[in-house]
Order: structure tokens, then sequence, then C-alpha cells
């Protein structure tokens, strides 16, 4: 069996299309008469890791689901906002008990 040396092979165009990226795109649209009464984009965008970030694509960075990292994050922020709500309770339970006193 021999190949022609100028055909691609699925690695070839695999190769051309994570370093080059490609966006699919498309909308569905549903209606009665002249209504519209729903509407759905897709778009989906293959690319490899480091061309999507050149993009500025890089929301698995920051999702919990997908990184340790943001979910150490959000377990941070959350400790902070926690702090918070107590220091403002004690704050206000002063108060309260000042204008009891009143």
């Amino acid at each position: 069996m021999e190949h022609s040396s100028n055909s691609a092979t699925i690695v070839d165009v695999l190769e051309t299309i994570l370093d080059k990226g490609v966006v699919i795109a498309g909308d569905i649209k549903v209606g009665l008469t002249d209504v519209q009464l729903l509407t759905i984009k897709i778009r989906l965008v293959v690319a490899s890791v480091d061309k999507a970030k050149e993009m500025g694509m890089d929301w698995w960075e920051t999702d919990s689901y997908f990184s340790s990292k943001a979910t150490e994050q959000l377990e941070h922020q959350n400790l902070k906002l926690n702090e918070r709500i107590e220091q403002l309770e004690k704050k206000l339970e002063t108060k309260e008990i000042e204008g009891e006193k009143k």
C-alpha cells in the first residue's frame, strides 16, 4: 500500500488545527409566526492550550472545577468573607446593646 507524499495524515491535520485554532459557530432560532421564542448560540473553539491562552481564553485556570489553584483562591476568599461577616455581626450586637442601655 503506497501513500502519496502530498496527502496530509490525521496527525498533520490535528496539529494544524491545534496550532492555528478553529472556531465553529451557529445559531438556532425557534419562533412561532413572527414571534421569536428562543435563540441558542453555539460556539465551539478547538485549539491548543497555548493558542487559547494567546487568544485570551483561560477560563479553566479560574474555574474551581478544573483548577485546584482556583479552589484555593475561593477558599481564601470565603474565609475572608466569613471574617468580615463576624466583624459586622459583632458591631451590630454592640450597637444593639448600646441602644438597649439608653
